[in-house]
């Protein structure tokens, strides 16, 4: 796939470039570490929602559109005069769209082509198999469904819309009453245990995986319902949904780290065979991503999804986590992780290696 090459800038100065990210899921990190590492920060923000970056001054420049729509030639002009090296978050990916971004001009942090196997649920199963990780049981039409399976629509934003069926007969009348219209869906074996977050951080300039923070995350109504007594839930016809609307830091037991280790090396490992050149290592998934795992009482670990770039649950670590606490002398959040690899890549004449 031939993606859009930006001219790189010839400096190894950092001063002379910025860092930009839309204004929106884990901007406020990211810019924070992007000025923590010396960069000019840039909050690219749809208008009236500028006044986080604001109040937080996070942002040394704030660029408003009207609409995403409006992300525009004029727009990439604007970055590629400053220098400005884009991050994508999970709200950049689905405000922009995989095709726009995959014909950015700008400088963009990350692989491209690793977002369409992180879109595709059959590419990404066949990623995270390939890379030896225990995956829930998918079903292949509701008249399958024998035991507690979670839907998920295609596209459905922070859980949005998810729901849970035991049978052919619940599945349709819940989707017939409440989603008539959603016809691209996944039916996932639905695990009973631990919902835990890892996340990691590959850097391609020091070759090296690190885990930086695990979270859980606070989804409603799935985290509130058990407040309500089991009849009054059926009474009032309750169905559960997953809506996300936090994110709880998790400290995991030492024993697991050794197994999360190796799942991450291996994601990694497969990317860069995958869209990557295994043997120079460039290419590939890396910068932050995400593991989204279940945890049984066997201590089995699942994983049913991954996320290629950083998540929402890196929030709470804007001052870093026990994990970069121990590998770190300064505050490491996985935002400053991201400036802190550009950074290094700048002063190195390694930029092309971190672009996209």
């Amino acid at each position: 796939m031939n993606n859009p090459q930006p001219i790189l800038p010839a400096s190894t100065n950092t001063s002379d470039y910025a860092i930009a990210t839309i204004g929106s899921h884990s901007a406020l990190q990211i810019l924070k570490g992007a000025k923590d590492e010396g960069f000019h920060s840039i909050a690219i923000c749809k208008k009236g929602t500028e006044r986080p970056y604001e109040s937080y001054g996070v942002a040394d420049e704030i660029i408003t559109v009207d609409d995403w729509d409006n992300w525009d030639d004029l727009l990439e002009e604007q970055l590629i005069k400053k220098n400005a090296i884009v991050i994508p978050h999970g709200s950049f990916i689905a405000y922009m769209g995989h095709e726009r971004v995959r014909k950015m001009k700008a400088m963009y942090y990350g692989t491209k082509d690793i977002l369409r196997w992180e879109s595709d649920r059959s590419l990404e199963r066949q990623w995270l198999e390939k890379s030896g990780l225990k995956l829930p049981r998918v079903l292949n039409s509701p008249e399958e469904i024998d035991k507690p399976v979670i839907v998920k629509f295609h596209g459905a934003q922070g859980g949005f819309g998810y729901f849970i069926a035991k049978s052919p007969e619940q599945f349709h009348e819940v989707k017939d009453r409440k989603y008539p219209d959603q016809n691209d869906f996944a039916l996932q074996e639905y695990i009973v245990g631990v919902p835990l977050y890892a996340h990691y951080f590959y850097s391609p300039i020091t070759k090296e995986l690190e885990i930086m923070s695990f979270d859980k995350r606070y989804e409603s109504n799935a985290d509130s319902i058990g407040r309500i007594k089991a009849e009054d839930q059926l009474a009032a016809k309750i169905h559960t949904s997953y809506t996300i609307v936090g994110n709880i830091p998790i400290v995991v037991r030492e024993s697991l780290l050794n197994q999360f280790f190796t799942m991450g090396d291996n994601v990694v490992k497969v990317s860069q065979e995958l869209c990557g050149d295994s043997e120079t290592g460039k290419g590939g998934l890396f910068g932050p991503f995400c593991l989204e795992c279940i945890v049984t009482r066997k201590l089995e670990i699942y994983c049913f999804e991954i996320s290629a770039r950083i998540v929402a649950g890196t929030n709470p670590f804007i001052e870093g986590s026990p994990y970069t606490a121990l590998k770190y002398s300064e505050p490491m959040s996985t935002g400053r992780r991201i400036a802190r690899d550009i950074k290094m890549a700048i002063e190195q004449g390694k930029l092309e290696d971190i672009l996209g």
